[in-house]
């Protein structure tokens, strides 16, 4: 499903912040600030997240000039049982608070619900993103971290790190939200929660796709097509699968992924990164300043997120996925 924003939300204002492994990122010049300590100097890996969630919607109230009271809607979520980190930063931040699970994907549709209130008048400012906190969500969904177990190379990294926007009403020097697709949940069977990217792919695939035709659009309309945390499997397999509908190869140099990016090269991260706060992180940090200083124009942000639980999967349940979108342009 499409949704068009003939008012053009625009994004005032964003906070990214990031763990101290996160520093080996190559997007770590463009994050507001990089903890040395993981879990921001809180008891447990839980209440670190929480803190790390409070610090980037801070930064984000700050670079607004704005309070608590000034804003209208906290729109966000996490990976965590309950979303207790999220849940835990609400209570601190006293924002009206909307709390979702798209998984991975929760960056994009947090920003689309808050285009949509934004759109309706029903809010000035509202802060949407998501967070991840490595320990917490690996010890939760896959081995325990002390277990010591050797990961595929098939397996991504959780990313200790959290990206928030500032949602408002359009300001045409800033980025501007013109259009966002929520996506189906896809479901091809697949069980293996060692590789997401496969399991995602699809999900981003029929996203991209249903948002280009229904817009009327091709992938060369777009600076840049970036999905959230495939991973560098995971994006062979997208362009794969917009290959077979001919689109030629210098056509999918448009296509991007942030969780293939963000550790670069580093083979100790083995198919890339992952985790609510992959996405959040790049999207509200190093492209929103792409958009503004005017080296893309035309973006499609696109977060996947796997929609298992540790139930779920302990039960031989398949992995349904599911990808949002939304279209940026500059102004």
């Amino acid at each position: 499903m499409v949704i068009l924003f003939p008012s053009k939300p625009s994004i005032l204002a964003c906070g990214a912040v990031a763990g101290p492994l996160e520093n080996k990122s190559v997007f770590n010049s463009y994050f507001d600030s990089i903890s040395e300590d993981e879990r921001w100097g809180q008891k447990t890996n839980e209440q670190g997240h929480s803190k790390m969630i409070q610090e980037a919607c801070d930064i984000v109230m700050k670079k607004a000039d704005l309070k608590n009271l000034d804003v209208d809607y906290f729109l966000s979520g996490d990976l965590v049982n309950q979303m207790t980190p999220t849940n835990f930063a609400a209570r601190e931040l006293a924002i009206s608070f909307i709390g979702l699970f798209s998984a991975c994907a929760t960056s994009v549709s947090s920003v689309i619900i808050a285009s949509l209130l934004t759109e309706l008048g029903a809010s000035e400012y509202a802060i949407a993103g998501a967070a991840s906190q490595h320990n917490a969500i690996e010890r939760q969904f896959r081995y325990p971290i002390d277990y010591g177990a050797q990961k595929p190379a098939t397996a991504q990294w959780t990313v200790t790190a959290a990206g928030y926007a500032l949602i408002g009403k359009h300001d045409p020097k800033l980025p501007s939200i013109v259009a966002g697709t929520v996506g189906k949940v896809m479901d091809y069977g697949d069980v293996n929660p060692f590789h997401m990217g496969g399991a995602m792919a699809p999900a981003a695939y029929d996203t991209i796709n249903s948002h280009l035709k229904k817009r009327h659009q091709k992938i060369t309309d777009y600076d840049l097509i970036m999905t959230g945390d495939l991973g560098k499997i995971g994006l062979k397999i997208l362009k794969a699968m917009f290959a077979q509908t001919d689109a030629k190869q210098e056509e999918l140099q448009v296509f991007r992924d942030a969780g293939a990016e963000y550790y670069g090269e580093d083979e100790a991260f083995q198919a890339g990164a992952s985790g609510a706060g992959c996405s959040a992180s790049v999207y509200f940090s190093y492209i929103e300043q792409q958009l503004k200083t005017g080296r893309f124009k035309r973006v499609l942000l696109v977060a996947t997120g796997a929609l298992l639980s540790p139930m779920s999967f302990q039960q031989g349940e398949s992995i349904p996925c599911t990808a949002h979108a939304i279209e940026i342009t500059m102004g």
